[in-house]
């Protein structure tokens, strides 16, 4: 069990160095700075748990048992609630600097805290915390036909941090390194868990928000043609290529149309399924795979660029998460299909 923990702890390292320097970039989390900085410190909270259960499970230093432990411990569910709560319940308020003092309370006296209190009390708080995140979760269950095996994958995350919470307050009932050891492979089993849904929707965190801002909204269409400008979007798309431009976003399309922001929003994800991010993609990656194919001389960046993707990377994900291959790999296969 100790192996498989160590293991754990290095891809857990590992991967959170990858997400905060590929999901957590800025353009994934336009307008959401407070939760793009407080997932930047979840992860480095992690990482910190993680490097400790390691100094403990192989280097045999008790760094799980310091005030920094401890502290870190406290710092997790606040930073979790604070990164997911502008995701799963955008109109909420309470950002406000009160707030955001309110949450960091534990962090704060945590030091003051004798050693063998501070771990069971840091899952007690941890458990309060999930408690609004399962409730979050299943107000969104009428919007898990969208998000089937994303729902699936950060419910079974749920489920490993109650399993987390409850063995932290049975800590002292266990022999000292199992706990430990249980504890690091379940942090590491949740990064595999999160890193596969990622792969599955690299733009997950906006399209939750987009879904989550309908659901929680009250109907903006009650006085709208929506099958007009759905053929009024379509024609947007296919013969403006609106598409094509890289600076595109939901305001300025919802002004083509004459809509409100909110009204093209839930237009898209009540009669389209998906959310406008993810419509958009697949516009592009439509006309790329046209263009893949009708110019087998033109370079994929120039493809790439030409749909309205501001760079290569960008545009090898969307394709990737779309078709499943890479751009290159479509442009093969299709030219192996063609040929007699």
């Amino acid at each position: 069990m100790t192996s498989l923990a160590l293991l754990l702890i290095g891809f857990s390292l590992f991967s959170a160095l990858t997400l905060a320097l590929t999901h957590f970039r800025g353009e994934h989390y336009q307008g959401q700075g407070l939760s793009r900085a407080m997932g930047l410190v979840l992860l480095l909270a992690l990482s910190g748990l993680q490097s400790a259960h390691f100094a403990w499970l192989y280097l045999d230093r008790p760094w799980v048992a310091t005030v920094p432990y401890h502290m870190t411990l406290f710092a997790v569910a606040p930073a979790f609630f604070l990164f997911s709560q502008p995701l799963l319940r955008p109109q909420v308020p309470g950002r406000n600097k009160v707030a955001l003092l309110g949450h960091a309370l534990p962090f704060a006296v945590s030091p003051l805290l004798p050693g063998e209190l501070a771990l069971p009390l840091a899952f007690i708080v941890g458990a309060g915390y999930l408690s609004w995140l399962g409730r979050s979760l299943y107000a969104l269950r009428r919007e898990r036909a969208g998000f089937h095996q994303e729902m699936l994958l950060l419910g079974s995350v749920f489920a490993i941090a109650v399993g987390v919470s409850v063995l932290g307050l049975s800590q002292q009932a266990l022999p000292d390194k199992l706990f430990y050891c249980l504890y690091a492979i379940s942090i590491g089993v949740a990064f595999v868990l999160v890193q596969t849904t990622l792969g599955l929707r690299p733009q997950l965190s906006a399209e939750v928000r987009e879904t989550v801002q309908t659901a929680y909204a009250s109907s903006t269409l009650t006085n709208v043609d929506c099958d007009t400008l759905l053929v009024k979007l379509a024609t947007l798309m296919s013969t403006d290529r609106i598409y094509a431009d890289s600076e595109l976003n939901l305001r300025r399309l919802a002004e083509r149309l004459g809509l409100s922001t909110h009204q093209l929003s839930e237009l898209i994800n009540a009669r389209l399924g998906k959310g406008f991010s993810r419509y958009l993609r697949e516009q592009r990656i439509d006309a790329a795979k046209a263009m893949l194919c009708a110019e087998p001389s033109a370079s994929v960046l120039s493809v790439g660029l030409g749909v309205g993707f501001t760079s290569q990377s960008n545009f090898y994900e969307a394709f990737r998460e779309i078709e499943g291959m890479t751009p290159g790999q479509y442009r093969k296969l299709n030219a192996k299909l063609r040929t007699p």
